[in-house]
């Protein structure tokens, strides 16, 4: 659930750094590749809109309703039936295990970028507050 106000993005390649980990497997997942590929690559921010319009987020509701809308899907889940909410989630989350060699080649190359010059320019932007430069940029 997240608010209209709300924003977020996956800043990997702002700083210089692959996308990697969850990136990698989660997002094309959940919005589709050409959504992933265009978040990821730009490191655009997202609003709760957009996020739900794209299947990232389940809800997006007014600031003022984001609370009580959280403690309401979470009343439904504490009084559902818990076996069967606990082995749904289960299945749903088996898919997981098959990425493994995904998640395993995406976090050895987000460890490489960590040993490139682009990663210490896109920190040392983001703390000045200024354009990167990136020293591989054409």
């Amino acid at each position: 659930i997240m608010s209209e106000t709300a924003r977020f993005t996956d800043g990997h390649t702002k700083l210089g750094v692959v996308a990697g980990d969850h990136a990698a497997i989660l997002w094309p997942l959940l919005c589709g590749m050409a959504k992933a590929k265009y978040y990821l690559l730009t490191s655009d921010f997202i609003d709760g809109r957009e996020a739900e319009r794209i299947g990232m987020v389940s809800l997006c509701v007014p600031p003022a309703e984001l609370m009580p809308k959280a403690f309401e899907v979470a009343d439904k889940l504490a009084t559902g039936a818990q076996q069967a909410i606990r082995w749904t989630k289960r299945s749903l989350n088996n898919w997981l295990r098959m990425a493994g060699p995904i998640f395993d080649q995406s976090i050895a190359l987000e460890m490489l970028t960590f040993m490139d010059g682009d990663v210490r320019e896109g920190a040392a932007a983001i703390r000045e507050k200024r354009p990167p430069r990136f020293p591989s940029a054409l």
